[in-house]
Protein backbone atom coordinates (compact mmCIF):
# COMPACT_ATOMS: atom_id res chain seq x y z
CA UNK A 1 0.00 0.00 0.00
CA UNK A 2 2.98 2.49 1.16
CA UNK A 3 4.74 1.67 -2.01
CA UNK A 4 1.54 2.88 -4.10
CA UNK A 5 1.87 6.47 -2.64
CA UNK A 6 5.46 6.91 -4.26
CA UNK A 7 3.89 8.50 -7.05
CA UNK A 8 2.78 11.21 -5.32
CA UNK A 9 5.40 11.69 -3.54
CA UNK A 10 7.93 11.51 -5.99
CA UNK A 11 9.12 15.04 -6.13
CA UNK A 12 9.78 15.23 -2.13
CA UNK A 13 11.57 11.33 -2.70
CA UNK A 14 13.47 13.13 -5.10
CA UNK A 15 14.72 16.20 -3.60
CA UNK A 16 15.66 13.64 -0.66
CA UNK A 17 17.49 11.40 -2.59
CA UNK A 18 19.44 14.30 -4.73
CA UNK A 19 20.60 15.49 -0.78
CA UNK A 20 21.79 12.28 -0.18
CA UNK A 21 23.58 11.76 -3.50
CA UNK A 22 25.23 15.32 -2.50
CA UNK A 23 27.05 13.45 0.17
CA UNK A 24 29.00 10.92 -2.63
CA UNK A 25 28.34 8.09 -0.57
CA UNK A 26 26.75 5.33 -2.74
CA UNK A 27 23.31 3.51 -2.15
CA UNK A 28 24.98 0.76 -0.77
CA UNK A 29 26.05 2.67 1.94
CA UNK A 30 22.90 4.10 2.54
CA UNK A 31 21.30 0.33 2.41
CA UNK A 32 24.30 -0.89 5.02
CA UNK A 33 23.56 2.53 7.46
CA UNK A 34 19.92 1.44 6.99
CA UNK A 35 20.62 -1.94 8.17
CA UNK A 36 22.88 -1.20 10.92
CA UNK A 37 20.20 1.27 12.53
CA UNK A 38 17.73 -1.58 12.39
CA UNK A 39 20.33 -4.01 14.12
CA UNK A 40 20.58 -1.86 16.75
CA UNK A 41 16.76 -1.45 17.24
CA UNK A 42 16.54 -5.03 17.31
CA UNK A 43 19.57 -4.63 20.04
CA UNK A 44 17.20 -2.47 22.03
CA UNK A 45 14.49 -4.18 21.55
CA UNK A 46 16.40 -7.59 22.93
CA UNK A 47 17.73 -5.78 25.65
CA UNK A 48 13.77 -5.66 27.04
CA UNK A 49 15.38 -2.34 28.46
CA UNK A 50 12.86 0.56 30.16
CA UNK A 51 11.76 2.70 27.27
CA UNK A 52 12.77 0.02 25.07
CA UNK A 53 9.82 -0.17 22.72
CA UNK A 54 9.91 3.61 22.40
CA UNK A 55 13.81 3.69 21.80
CA UNK A 56 13.57 0.37 19.34
CA UNK A 57 10.33 1.59 17.84
CA UNK A 58 12.39 5.37 16.62
CA UNK A 59 15.35 3.35 15.42
CA UNK A 60 13.42 1.34 13.47
CA UNK A 61 11.58 4.11 11.79
CA UNK A 62 14.84 5.96 11.04
CA UNK A 63 16.26 2.56 9.78
CA UNK A 64 12.43 2.53 6.92
CA UNK A 65 13.61 6.28 6.58
CA UNK A 66 17.16 4.80 5.10
CA UNK A 67 15.98 1.93 3.31
CA UNK A 68 14.03 4.59 1.23
CA UNK A 69 16.94 6.79 0.73
CA UNK A 70 18.73 4.13 -0.60
CA UNK A 71 16.65 3.45 -3.90
CA UNK A 72 16.24 7.61 -4.07
CA UNK A 73 19.87 7.88 -4.16
CA UNK A 74 20.15 4.96 -6.29
CA UNK A 75 17.92 6.51 -8.77
CA UNK A 76 19.04 9.97 -8.49
CA UNK A 77 22.54 9.20 -9.63
CA UNK A 78 21.69 6.30 -12.10
CA UNK A 79 23.48 3.98 -10.07
CA UNK A 80 20.91 1.23 -9.67
CA UNK A 81 22.35 -2.65 -10.43
CA UNK A 82 21.36 -5.81 -9.90
CA UNK A 83 23.80 -6.21 -6.84
CA UNK A 84 22.37 -2.96 -5.46
CA UNK A 85 18.94 -4.70 -5.44
CA UNK A 86 20.08 -7.78 -4.03
CA UNK A 87 22.03 -6.39 -1.14
CA UNK A 88 19.14 -4.24 -0.13
CA UNK A 89 16.55 -7.07 -0.39
CA UNK A 90 18.40 -9.42 1.90
CA UNK A 91 19.54 -6.56 3.99
CA UNK A 92 15.88 -6.03 4.16
CA UNK A 93 15.29 -9.72 5.25
CA UNK A 94 18.34 -9.55 7.59
CA UNK A 95 16.93 -6.28 9.41
CA UNK A 96 13.34 -7.80 9.69
CA UNK A 97 15.00 -10.92 10.96
CA UNK A 98 16.85 -9.44 13.95
CA UNK A 99 13.81 -7.22 14.64
CA UNK A 100 11.63 -10.08 15.52
CA UNK A 101 14.07 -11.57 17.35
CA UNK A 102 15.12 -8.84 19.32
CA UNK A 103 11.10 -8.79 20.19
CA UNK A 104 11.24 -12.02 21.26
CA UNK A 105 14.36 -12.16 23.31
CA UNK A 106 12.95 -8.56 25.40
CA UNK A 107 10.07 -10.88 26.25
CA UNK A 108 7.26 -8.36 24.39
CA UNK A 109 5.21 -10.59 22.64
CA UNK A 110 4.09 -14.66 23.19
CA UNK A 111 6.97 -16.51 21.12
CA UNK A 112 3.85 -17.84 19.16
CA UNK A 113 2.85 -14.81 18.00
CA UNK A 114 6.66 -13.58 16.77
CA UNK A 115 7.03 -16.97 15.07
CA UNK A 116 3.83 -16.84 13.17
CA UNK A 117 4.33 -13.13 12.06
CA UNK A 118 7.84 -13.49 11.08
CA UNK A 119 6.75 -17.09 9.39
CA UNK A 120 4.45 -15.08 8.09
CA UNK A 121 6.20 -12.22 6.77
CA UNK A 122 9.05 -14.13 4.77
CA UNK A 123 6.68 -15.91 3.25
CA UNK A 124 5.05 -12.55 1.85
CA UNK A 125 8.71 -11.45 0.48
CA UNK A 126 9.35 -15.23 -0.66
CA UNK A 127 5.72 -15.06 -2.89
CA UNK A 128 7.45 -11.98 -4.64
CA UNK A 129 10.94 -13.39 -5.26
CA UNK A 130 9.40 -16.63 -6.72
CA UNK A 131 6.76 -14.62 -8.37
CA UNK A 132 9.50 -12.50 -10.09
CA UNK A 133 11.87 -15.45 -10.75
CA UNK A 134 8.84 -16.73 -13.69
CA UNK A 135 8.16 -12.89 -14.53
CA UNK A 136 4.86 -12.21 -12.59
CA UNK A 137 5.36 -8.66 -10.76
CA UNK A 138 3.81 -8.06 -7.34
CA UNK A 139 5.80 -5.12 -6.43
CA UNK A 140 2.71 -3.15 -4.64
CA UNK A 141 0.37 -6.15 -4.33
CA UNK A 142 -0.77 -6.81 -0.61
CA UNK A 143 -2.25 -4.82 1.92
CA UNK A 144 0.92 -6.16 4.38
CA UNK A 145 4.12 -5.33 2.49
CA UNK A 146 7.53 -5.09 4.71
CA UNK A 147 7.09 -1.27 5.10
CA UNK A 148 3.73 -1.75 6.44
CA UNK A 149 4.68 -4.18 8.64
CA UNK A 150 7.76 -2.52 10.24
CA UNK A 151 5.43 0.53 10.80
CA UNK A 152 3.00 -1.30 12.72
CA UNK A 153 5.27 -2.84 14.91
CA UNK A 154 7.11 0.43 15.60
CA UNK A 155 4.15 2.75 15.96
CA UNK A 156 2.25 0.19 18.11
CA UNK A 157 4.84 -0.74 19.62
CA UNK A 158 6.08 2.87 20.49
CA UNK A 159 2.53 3.40 22.24
CA UNK A 160 3.26 -0.05 24.56
CA UNK A 161 1.11 -2.26 22.70
CA UNK A 162 3.26 -4.94 20.86
CA UNK A 163 1.46 -7.67 21.09
CA UNK A 164 -1.85 -6.24 19.70
CA UNK A 165 1.24 -4.83 16.47
CA UNK A 166 2.16 -8.59 15.99
CA UNK A 167 -1.73 -10.05 15.62
CA UNK A 168 -2.38 -6.83 13.03
CA UNK A 169 0.99 -8.04 11.25
CA UNK A 170 0.24 -11.96 11.48
CA UNK A 171 -3.49 -11.15 9.82
CA UNK A 172 -1.90 -8.45 7.01
CA UNK A 173 0.62 -10.58 6.50
CA UNK A 174 -1.72 -13.52 6.30
CA UNK A 175 -3.77 -11.25 3.80
CA UNK A 176 -1.05 -10.12 1.71
CA UNK A 177 0.58 -14.14 1.06
CA UNK A 178 -2.76 -14.92 -0.02
CA UNK A 179 -3.25 -11.96 -2.52
CA UNK A 180 -0.08 -12.73 -3.91
CA UNK A 181 -0.70 -16.19 -4.31
CA UNK A 182 -4.21 -15.45 -6.31
CA UNK A 183 -2.41 -12.53 -8.52
CA UNK A 184 0.31 -15.23 -9.52
CA UNK A 185 -1.12 -18.43 -10.55
CA UNK A 186 -3.87 -16.29 -12.17
CA UNK A 187 -0.47 -14.81 -14.23
CA UNK A 188 1.20 -17.87 -15.11
CA UNK A 189 1.15 -18.72 -18.27
CA UNK A 190 1.57 -22.53 -19.52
Amino acid sequence: MLNNLRDSLKPTLEKIGKGFAATGLSPNFWTAVGLGIALLSAIVYGLGMEFGLIIGGFLLLVSGFFDMVDGQVARVTGKTSQKGSYLDSMFDKIAETAIFLGILIGGYAEPYLVLLAITLSLLVSYARAKSDAINVKLQGVGIGERAERLLVIAIIGIIGYMEIALIIVVIIAAITLIQRMVVTAKNIKE
